[in-house]
């Protein structure tokens, strides 16, 4: 392989700070190989969701992988209409199906949208990880008022919210909120599906390192104390995206990054809960 199967990414409440995400990698070939290929790098965080239709391919990337599964941290999410008690319970199971595996690290409510209710829907997550189906809980795409919601109803509040995050949505008030009340924030989209390795300050930063666009972005999330789990099919692609542990930005590339005036969400459907 590209990059020293040895090194690995630093964690956050054991969870690594840099994974491989899955979204719209719907080749099953191209997905098993991708997985595979970043397990043998040394990446050691896979996440997946019910919505992406790949579990199954995900999990053939996680068998054939020289790597143990206990150091390898899953996550896989609901969709919006199977958050009904009963069925994430079903639909959780079948995930573990087709991941082959007993349980996952992670299982997050993918949106809080459709069958989504505080109460219901968290507490067959509370059933899942009492039966060890799940070590811990997530939510993925929650405003600030949707996690207090849920610690209001269900007396805790989630492991990590995932959401979009990159230089050009920086989320500052999710990342304030997180901070104060010790939860995980994940990035996905982190390169802003391409958008960042246009923008002139991410250039600058670049250059001065020697690195790609895709590196200075990670290391910036990074930066922030956020996990990012960026999308990458080639091994190209995923090797660059690893090499981002070994970028340091100093508080100049930083401040450089957080003056872009550039606000753009890549992900936005007519659910959203920001909408």
């Amino acid at each position: 392989m590209a990059q020293d199967s040895q090194q690995r990414a630093p964690l956050a409440n054991d969870m690594p700070i840099l994974g491989l995400g899955t979204w719209q990698n719907d080749d099953p070939q191209d997905c098993t190989d991708s997985v595979q290929a970043a397990l043998e790098m040394g990446y050691r965080h896979v996440d997946t969701a019910q919505a992406y239709q790949n579990e199954d391919a995900v999990g053939d990337g996680l068998a054939a992988a020289d790597v143990d599964r206990e150091d390898i941290f899953l996550a896989t999410k609901v969709w919006t209409s199977e958050l009904g008690h009963d069925d994430v319970l079903s639909s959780t199971e079948e995930s573990l199906d087709k991941l082959g595996v007993d349980y996952v690290d992670l299982l997050y409510v993918h949106w809080p949208a459709e069958e989504y209710d505080a109460e219901d829907t968290l507490s067959a997550f509370a059933e899942l990880r009492e039966r060890g189906d799940i070590d811990r809980i997530g939510v993925s795409n929650f405003e600030p008022r949707h996690l207090d919601e849920a610690k209001d109803v269900f007396g805790e509040l989630p492991f990590a919210n995932q959401v979009e995050l990159h230089p050009l949505l920086p989320q500052t008030e999710l990342r304030e909120y997180a901070d104060g009340e010790d939860i995980e924030l994940v990035a996905y989209s982190p390169l802003a599906r391409g958008e960042v390795f246009d923008v002139p300050e991410i250039q600058d930063v670049a250059e001065k390192h020697g690195v790609s666009e895709a590196q200075v972005s990670l290391a910036w999330v990074r930066e922030k104390g956020v996990t990012a789990i960026p999308k990458a099919t080639g091994e190209d692609h995923i090797a660059d995206n690893w090499a981002s542990l070994d970028v340091d930005l100093d508080d100049e590339d930083v401040a450089k990054i957080d003056s872009i005036d550039r606000r753009e969400r890549q992900v936005d459907p007519d659910f959203g809960p920001w909408n």
